[in-house]
């Protein structure tokens, strides 16, 4: 495994869309993505998915690369949440689909949705529910940071119909904690996942990372011991990215403080070990789940679905992102907002749809977009015949490394193959072939 690690060592994209966001052109007007948001929501079995980005921390961990706001001053809530109610009453407004509309998914990230003041909190996801119309079977999470969720949060969420919550967790040695300004002791995660479980919710997901500073071996396998003592039902194990001319606050610990690519490839091996002896499944990219939970049964009936969210276990048709930075998608187009708060509440003082930029989907993009997709939450894609050349040129090396093969038209990742799924996935993006056209992938031999 460690000489595939280093003849695969190359930079990938995660895929969380198609195209990348670096790659986002031809950038759609506000009147193009309203039309598109009701065409794609008239149909009266397309399915709906809103994100809430609340980007408000108390403090900085110096490993995110969220878009957030690091303020203790809690005054900037209540502008911020009337911005949001204001935006989705801007959409129903232009959209006339949307007034109504069967809510499928509904899911709060940021920053730290639980910065918010219960009263605040329920505010805001009333005034989601209070304009849309809640499936049978809505599927609601939210992302909460352990050091600052409080009990009366998750009675109110559960009494709100929300089921699953994701705990930041990343790690649990002290030295790494202490480096990326996470202090989190263990009880803090214990505490908050015990009360979850009390009060109902029936989906607990944990966050992790491998790849921060000064992780080790014994690190990461003390993290992942101490996961197992309270088996979350699912788990993201995601791999640091270092790009601190992006972020600043990368800059706290330098390049010599984080594991060698081998070593960091290593981590993850040693976890996903350790996991799979413990019986949680890998359904997917950096993700992990117990075979009770709903996303290791979408997985298994081909039902798992994956977009800027994460994996969800149903497709859902259009999902709009409302808040500063929050992505929408539907099947043609990609669009975000204004990124910077103050400016994102400004937009919507002014009666403006808040959008900053995107992407319109070519028809080469969809189709695309569309395998990507189906090899991230399946391991396998039915190649179209006009890109089997190309896909299994790409692919050569990896398939003499027995981590790809092809079952007729069918291309399969093995098991052994699965560390390298985002490889995978680059014989399908015409973007970075485009802009790579000569580079060669992998040369060496082993």
């Amino acid at each position: 495994m460690k000489q595939l690690l280093e003849k695969y060592d190359t930079p990938a994209p995660r895929y969380t869309s198609y195209p990348t966001v670096p790659y986002w052109t031809d950038s759609p007007t506000t009147e193009e993505c309203i039309q598109s948001l009701e065409t794609y929501l008239f149909p009266k079995e397309s399915k709906l998915a809103v994100y809430l980005h609340i980007p408000f921390c108390e403090t900085l961990c110096t490993f995110c690369g969220c878009n957030t706001s690091i303020t203790k001053n809690h005054t900037v809530e209540e502008p911020y949440v009337s911005a949001i109610q204001k935006e989705l009453l801007l959409y129903i407004k232009n959209v006339p689909s949307l007034k109504g509309k069967e809510l499928s998914e509904l899911h709060l990230g940021g920053g730290s949705p639980t910065y918010l003041s219960d009263y605040n909190l329920q505010s805001t996801i009333e005034s989601i529910l209070n304009q849309l119309a809640p499936s049978q079977n809505p599927q609601y999470s939210i992302e909460v940071d352990p050091r600052r969720t409080r009990v009366s949060q998750l009675k109110l969420l559960r009494q709100l119909g929300f089921h699953r919550i994701s705990l930041g967790v990343q790690d649990f040695d002290p030295e790494v904690q202490r480096l990326v300004n996470r202090i989190q002791p263990f009880e803090l995660t214990e505490n908050i996942t015990l009360e979850a479980r009390a009060l109902g919710f029936d989906s607990v997901n944990f966050d992790l990372i491998y790849g921060l500073p000064k992780q080790s071996l014994d690190s990461m396998k003390f993290t992942i011991e101490k996961t197992l003592e309270l088996k979350p039902d699912r788990i993201a194990f995601y791999s640091y990215a270092h790009v601190p001319w992006i972020k600043a606050s990368q800059r706290l610990f330098t390049e010599n403080d984080l594991p060698e690519p081998t070593l960091k490839r290593e981590l993850y091996e040693m976890g996903r070990t350790l996991l799979e002896k413990e019986g949680y499944r890998e359904i997917g990219m950096d993700h992990f789940a117990l075979p009770h939970d709903k996303l290791w049964k979408a997985f298994h009936s081909k039902q798992l679905h994956r977009n800027f969210m994460g994996y969800s276990d149903s497709k859902t048709d259009v999902m709009l992102g409302l808040g500063s930075s929050a992505i929408s998608e539907t099947p043609n187009l990609f669009f975000q907002n204004i990124k910077l708060e103050m400016k994102y509440r400004k937009s919507l003082v002014d009666g403006i749809v808040p959008i900053l930029r995107g992407h319109k989907l070519t028809n080469s993009d969809q189709l695309r977009k569309e395998l990507i997709l189906q090899l991230m939450t399946s391991w396998e894609v039915k190649v179209p015949n006009d890109l089997q050349s190309h896909v299994r040129q790409f692919l050569t090396e990896m398939e003499k490394d027995n981590l790809v093969n092809w079952q007729k038209d069918t291309l399969v990742v093995t098991e052994t193959g699965k560390p390298f799924l985002r490889i995978v996935a680059m014989a399908f993006d015409e973007k970075l072939q485009l802009s790579q056209p000569t580079k060669p992938v992998f040369s060496k031999a082993i």
